[in-house]
């Protein structure tokens, strides 16, 4: 089993505002692998979409938290983990369905799923409803 080189954790209250925090916060630890431009703005917008999940779909824009993790390894591996012990997922499946939406107003387009995926090498997505969401993503750098 490998061991992480570095990692960090970051709590912040699930405000849209901490959406661009959470960005900025990721892209500047990542940034000590001295990631390619692309393969930043890759991690990003991933994480961007991640932390709105939790914030829009997960507390449904009512107080909580979103837990951020990211670890990196000697292979350049990036592991980056979005939690929040919100509504969760009833059917994760289906929820990754590009264009899928449980949002009524109309406002989502149904693709966060599909971005992260687009983005990062691996994406994996653990639910349990009234429990939360647990996303891990990886991506492996040049």
């Amino acid at each position: 089993m490998k061991c992480c080189n570095n990692n960090m954790k970051l709590y912040l209250p699930s405000l849209s505002v901490n959406e661009g925090m959470a960005r900025q916060a990721v892209a500047s630890f990542v940034s000590q692998l001295n990631p390619t431009i692309e393969e930043l703005a890759d991690i990003k917008c991933a994480v961007s979409e991640a932390v709105t999940n939790s914030i829009v779909h997960g507390y449904k824009y009512k107080n909580g938290i979103v837990y951020i993790g990211v670890k990196y390894y000697n292979d350049r591996t990036v592991v980056i983990e979005i939690r929040d012990k919100g509504c969760g997922i009833e059917n994760v499946k289906k929820a990754m369905t590009p264009l899928f939406t449980t949002d009524t107003s109309g406002e989502r387009s149904g693709m966060g799923f599909a971005v992260m995926q687009t983005f990062m090498d691996k994406l994996d997505v653990y639910s349990k409803v009234n429990e939360g969401v647990r996303i891990l993503m990886t991506k492996h750098l040049s």
